[in-house]
Order: C-alpha cells, then structure tokens, then sequence
C-alpha cells in the first residue's frame, strides 16, 4: 500500500526521470546491483523496468542496461512512424488522380472566405495589414466601437505607417464629434494618412494592395467576407474611390454649417433620406448617429419648414427644393 501511494505521488514521463530516479539507476549501474530498500523513493525505476529481481537474492536488483532500455522504448515508436509513413503513402496515392481536378476549382473556391467570430476576423485582418505593402483603404461607419477595438486597430495602423503604407479611412461627419474617434485619428496623423468624413456610409470595408478586401457579412460584426477574387476587389476600389471624391477632409472642419433658410447639411441628409421613405431607425444607422439625436434633427427640420406631421414634413420637403439645392451645390 506505501508502494502505490508513492507512485500516486510520484508521476513523470520515462523521458522526465526525476532526480532521485536518475541518481539511483545510475549508481546500480556502476555497481551492477542496488538494494530494493534503497529504490522506495523512486518507484518509477520498476516502473519503467529499468531495474528488474536479482535472481540470487530477492533483496536485491540488478539494472537493465542502457542500451537495451532505450531499444525497448524506440521499437514500437519506429513501428509507428513506419505505419504512419506507409498511410501517408496509401493517402497521397488515393488523392493523386483528383489533384488537378481541385487545381482547376482552388482559384475560385479560396477567392472568397467566411470569417466566424471576433478571433478568426482580427486574425485576417492581422494578415492582411501584416501583407500590405503600398496602400490600405477603410470605410468606418459611425458607431460605438469599443476602446479596444479601438486600440486594436492603432496597433495595426500604426505598424503599417512605420512601413511606409498610405492609409485612407473614410468616416461619417458624426465622427468630427467623437473625443475617441478625434484621439484615434490624432494618434496616426502624418503625411501618409488621409481621414475624411461623408454624411452617409453602409457598411464597414478594408482593402489592402488591391489584392484582399473584409466586408462585414452580418449586422452583429461577428461574421465577415475576405475576398480575393480580382475583380471583386477592383470594384470595392471604385465604390471606395466614388465615395472618397465626395468627402470632406477632416481638418477642414465641421460640415454642418447652416444655410440661409436655417437647415443644416445633416438635416439636408436627413430630409433626402425621408423622402425616400426609410424609418428614424435606419436613418440613424445610415447617418452614423443614435436615434435620439437624428429624433432631434428631425423636430428642427420640421420647425424651420413649418411642419406639423410626419406625412407633412414629407411633402414640405419635397415642394421646398432644398434637394433640388443639395443637388446642385453637388
């Protein structure tokens, strides 16, 4: 019973002989012969039979050489990596004829991959930055990105401007008025990085080299789309360049200047978006901004058209030609 409660205590790997285990097999080597009384402390040499009964003497025992210790232990891992060898073998064989049937599909099967998950989508994006070379382009609708997205994302600028890459992000106007949006983008402002704002971005986009783009493909951020099909990315490029012709530099200062007839640039935004029937909900959304305050710029509009409805505020919108105005300042 003292025997097994010691090896209860004592447990370690033939590769891992404990101290004691190797002074005292060492010796019996030397010696040819160890008492037993003298190897309680380390159960683990008849365990692994290193030592095995004198058979003279049943006090004591005698070592197995070195040599044929380690055979034992060596024969069946060589039997294993020869029957692993030989699978390997059987498995290249039995795929070899459908090679360069999935050669023919891998260009078009990889050009487009699911991202699930947090982990998995910040790895790409590691990859990506990590392989960009000459310029990334990013579109950051407005939202309350945590700060350690935030600081996840410095990180990677960061790394990419010691490397010489020009980085162009776009965002909404919204982003003039956030204190960690402004800290973020006066962390990384030199010559090599570009921030303006629009008053309507969809969805999130980051190209790299022209050769990968991630687009988000769920509204939780927790799925995502790296695609390196050509032609996708090229076409991503022209959206991202459509929309970068179109904004404002952010040191330029606020866009929300008011017109002579009292209404605003994001309230224009948000009488466009009205007339074409989308919901407070996703005009927030659209306009980067909580429902709250888009509610808000909404009342003002109504006030400075003289609305008292909803179905109203429609029609004056459309009858006072403020977007025929819009149109034309564009």
């Amino acid at each position: 019973m003292a025997t097994n409660q010691t090896k209860a205590t004592h447990p370690h790997a033939v590769t891992e002989l404990c101290e004691e285990g190797s002074r005292l097999y060492a010796n019996a080597l030397r010696t040819g012969r160890i008492a037993r009384a003298e190897v309680e402390a380390a159960p683990c040499l008849m365990e692994f039979a290193l030592l095995h009964p004198d058979p003279d003497d049943a006090n004591w025992l005698r070592p197995v050489p070195a040599s044929i210790a380690l055979s034992q232990r060596l024969n069946p891992l060589e039997h294993e990596i020869t029957e692993r060898r030989r699978l390997s073998i059987e498995l290249a064989d039995a795929f070899e004829p459908f090679m360069a049937l999935s050669a023919q599909t891998t260009v078009s099967t990889h050009s487009i991959t699911v991202l699930e998950g947090g982990d998995r989508i910040n790895a790409a994006l590691n990859l990506a930055t990590a392989q960009c070379q000459t310029e990334m382009l990013t579109v950051q609708p407005s939202g309350n990105r945590g700060e350690h997205a935030l600081l996840q994302g410095l990180e990677r600028d960061r790394v990419l401007i010691e490397r010489g890459v020009r980085i162009r992000t776009l965002y909404q106007h919204t982003a003039r008025y956030s204190p960690e949006k402004l800290a973020y983008v006066e962390k990384l402002s030199n010559g090599k990085v570009e921030h303006r704002t629009i008053d309507e971005l969809v969805e999130r986009l980051i190209i790299c080299d022209e050769t990968v783009a991630v687009i988000p493909a769920r509204d939780d951020q927790q799925v995502a789309l790296e695609l390196r099909h050509p032609g996708l990315v090229r076409y991503l490029i022209k959206v991202f360049e459509f929309m970068w012709a179109r904004s404002v530099p952010l040191s330029t200062g606020a866009p929300y200047e008011t017109d002579p007839d009292g209404i605003t640039d994001i309230q224009h935004s948000i009488a466009k978006l009205l007339v074409e029937g989308h919901v407070d909900e996703a005009i927030a959304r659209r306009l980067g901004m909580n429902v709250r305050t888009c509610r808000s710029h909404i009342a003002k509009l109504a006030t400075a058209l003289g609305s008292g409805s909803r179905a109203q505020l429609g029609y004056l919108i459309a009858e006072s030609g403020i977007l025929k105005q819009e149109g034309a300042a564009g």
